[in-house]
């Protein structure tokens, strides 16, 4: 059964308002032990997101209400370098000077729905470099959140529980494909699978099958066939995948 979002983000989740000063912005994250915190309207709906490093502009761009020589960060020197234009420290330089929420975060936020499954879920972490997504529904209203360690519980799963489920997808296959001969054995999230089966294709369906299930860590691989059809001319010769 793949796990659902829903099921491993944090109900109830600490949120700020667009109106949310600066200080008590940092509280709250320092309180919640937290990264980043969704900001809300007064309907529910996630405006944004407020993160760390929308809080750090304004010590790193501190030194230049000082008085003293200031240069921009070395990442976004680099990456104005590359755009052509300072767009990016100017960005950085208006939240530096930011004092509410609203004037701070980070908008549109990158959301999911509670159905999301763990592994969209991971996936969109990884493509947009986040470390936590507002859960919200579907009128848009924040639900929850999740982050990269709830995502993190899906492989702690115990070892009797991954053995059940490949049992499981190991007996429809052998329900479904004649010449199936096929065992396992689980330790510590690594699914062993041994046995033969009549085609290369089967044994290759079958290990890209057993990764998906929640709680694998890694799977050894030993099954062997007597046919290759993935490559033609096809073989008779036994092989391993």
């Amino acid at each position: 059964m793949t796990r659902t979002v829903a099921e491993v983000m944090t109900a109830g989740a600490a949120s700020v308002t667009e109106e949310t000063g600066y200080r008590e912005i940092v509280e709250r994250l320092l309180e919640r032990n937290t990264s980043a915190l969704p900001v809300v309207g007064r309907d529910g709906q996630v405006l944004g997101v407020v993160t760390e490093q929308d809080l750090l502009h304004k010590a790193e761009f501190k030194q230049t209400d000082q008085g003293g020589d200031y240069r921009p960060p070395l990442r976004a020197r680099l990456r104005s370098r590359l755009t052509g234009s300072g767009v990016l420290v100017e960005r950085a330089d208006e939240k530096a000077a930011a004092t509410t929420a609203a004037e701070l975060m980070t908008s549109p936020a990158i959301t999911v729905a509670p159905d999301t499954t763990v592994v969209e879920a991971a996936r969109t972490m990884e493509l947009r470099g986040v470390k936590r997504l507002p859960v919200v529904d579907d009128g848009g209203r924040l639900v929850g959140i999740v982050g990269r360690r709830d995502l993190l519980r899906m492989f702690l799963q115990d070892d009797k529980s991954v053995s059940d489920a490949v049992g499981e997808e190991i007996g429809h296959l052998s329900r479904a494909v004649r010449g199936a001969d096929l065992s396992h054995s689980v330790s510590e999230g690594t699914v062993t699978l041994t046995g033969s089966v009549r085609y290369r294709s089967t044994a290759h369906a079958l290990t890209r099958l057993i990764n998906r299930i929640e709680g694998v860590v890694s799977v050894d691989d030993r099954l062997t066939w007597e046919v290759d059809d993935l490559l033609p001319p096809y073989s008779t010769m036994p092989g391993r995948v």
